[in-house]
């Protein structure tokens, strides 16, 4: 597992208000870049970036609260800013789009730094390049995370220090694009297929081009996309675990299924390496803050055995409802979520594993990128192209899985294969599978978002306008710091 070391990049501030003359830190290019182990550190702080360990990585926000599929959650005065984001009223003073612009900027400022200062180290050549790689891979990863929640964004490329590097305008999304799949493709050159050892956890070739597939299907270039994902396959090193829950536990970290995974470290000292995931999500009496509480629409979408209401084994494995098993054989009540009933199963670990006084240092991971995501994509991308059995193949491996959660004989109504051929249909179906397979993964927003106008506002309902809501705005304090902003 790669040991995140937070790096203390008081190196090149970020901070741009008020400065006319050229930034200068504690540290410079000249006197810490000068060894292979000070560019491992710079690295390991990039990756440190991206991580669940601070409050102001809020993704689950947009990816989910943002969504049909939860609403804020919590106690009703906390966190009011998540409220105007989830009823669509946000604006550019709202301190949770700030706070996550922030953390983004910092770490593409981190990627930066390491693709603009490590190339002169005297070091390991092929060490050398995998650590550029991995940066771009973190810098593609933020972008394409900024771009799909605000749109037009500055791209800036180089470490901040002077200033032309801070004051950069809005780029058109299709120019952020493009320099996502450069860093993504230049990535998956250099990547190793694998790592061994402590470096379990590193961005690896797979993971850049599952990257660029998805990047190309957003853009709807589904030939493209499938080529990619194809590249994927043909590593043979990606299997979906033979139980969908597994995902989601402590013991199967880093497993065949999980593409790209952002890590973490619980019981370190001093502190910080551990997921805040746990604390947001968690109710009351496990020492947590019951966010992002899955909303009845979300249930209901599980398909139900009519025969004898069973049901998907993916209900119960995302979502605590009452009643039903939670963690630690605890039984789970409705009384725990008072907005809908509902918490997220997900990102939590049981208390014998994370005490209710430390529950803000976990160490679950977060799986970003699974494989039956590819499986998924594959499927709506052969669907656009008119390959409906490929399309059909796909998606039917993915319900299999899912039906072989099943505790016992599962009924024979639960999860059939889907027949149909017809484009329109089959369209649906992908959809509807992706909101299950992948609910509360902080997908479900940006997925609405991409398949446009029409699927998003009748999902979002009367409140969601696509063309006046679709991106979040710029933060005003982003606006007042850049003075080649206009938005």
């Amino acid at each position: 597992m790669l040991y995140l070391l937070p790096l203390l990049l008081a190196i090149f501030s970020s901070c741009t208000k008020f400065l006319t003359e050229d930034l200068q830190g504690q540290f410079s290019s000249e006197n810490f870049y000068q060894s292979e182990g000070q560019a491992l550190l710079a690295i390991n702080g990039a990756y440190q970036a991206i991580t669940f360990t601070t409050p102001n990585n809020l993704i689950w926000v947009f990816g989910d609260v943002a969504s049909d599929d939860a609403v804020k959650g919590g106690h009703e005065g906390d966190q009011a800013n998540i409220t105007f984001i989830d009823q669509f009223t946000a604006n550019s003073s709202n301190g949770v789009i700030s706070n996550y612009w922030s953390f983004a900027y910092e770490a593409i400022t981190r990627a930066n730094n390491v693709i603009a200062y490590v190339p002169a180290v005297t070091m390991d050549a092929g060490l050398k390049s995998r650590i550029i790689g991995e940066a771009k891979f973190i810098r593609a990863y933020s972008y394409f995370n900024l771009v799909n929640i605000f749109g037009r964004v500055p791209l800036k490329l180089l470490p901040p220090t002077t200033q032309v590097a801070i004051h950069v305008p809005l780029s058109d999304i299709s120019d952020i694009y493009a320099q996502i799949q450069t860093d993504l493709s230049d990535a998956a050159a250099v990547l190793p297929v694998s790592y061994t050892s402590s470096d379990v956890g590193r961005v690896t070739r797979g993971a850049a081009l599952a990257m660029l597939g998805k990047v190309n299907l957003y853009q709807q270039n589904w030939t493209a996309a499938l080529g990619y994902f194809q590249q994927v396959e043909a590593l043979g090193i990606y299997h979906l675990l033979p139980n969908y829950a597994d995902n989601f536990k402590l013991a199967y970290e880093n497993s065949s299924e999980s593409i790209f995974e952002i890590q973490h470290l619980s019981g370190q000292i001093p502190a910080g390496e551990g997921s805040e995931l746990n604390q947001w999500f968690a109710p009351s009496v496990d020492g947590g803050y019951y966010f992002d509480a899955p909303t009845q629409s979300l249930v209901d979408a599980f398909e139900v055995s009519t025969s004898t209401s069973d049901v998907d084994p993916r209900l119960d494995a995302s979502i605590g409802r009452d009643g039903q098993p939670w963690l630690d054989g605890d039984i789970f009540s409705a009384s725990w979520s008072p907005a809908t009933g509902y918490l997220t199963k997900k990102h939590q670990q049981p208390l014998s594993q994370v005490s209710a006084a430390l529950r803000g240092d976990g160490g679950l991971n977060y799986i970003y990128f699974r494989y039956a995501d590819l499986l998924l994509m594959k499927a709506e991308a052969f669907n656009e192209i008119g390959n409906a059995d490929s399309a059909k193949a796909n998606l039917n491996i993915v319900r299999h899985r899912a039906l072989a959660s099943f505790n016992g004989t599962p009924p024979s109504d639960l999860l059939n294969d889907i027949t149909t051929s017809n484009q329109d249909q089959l369209r649906t179906a992908i959809q509807h599978e992706r909101r299950v397979e992948l609910a509360q993964e902080f997908h479900r927003y940006f997925d609405l978002m991409r398949w446009g106008k029409t699927v998003a506002e009748a999902a979002l309902g009367p409140d969601f306008n696509y063309e006046t809501k679709r991106y979040l705005p710029i933060p005003q304090a982003e606006i007042d710091a850049n003075e080649n902003i206009n938005p």
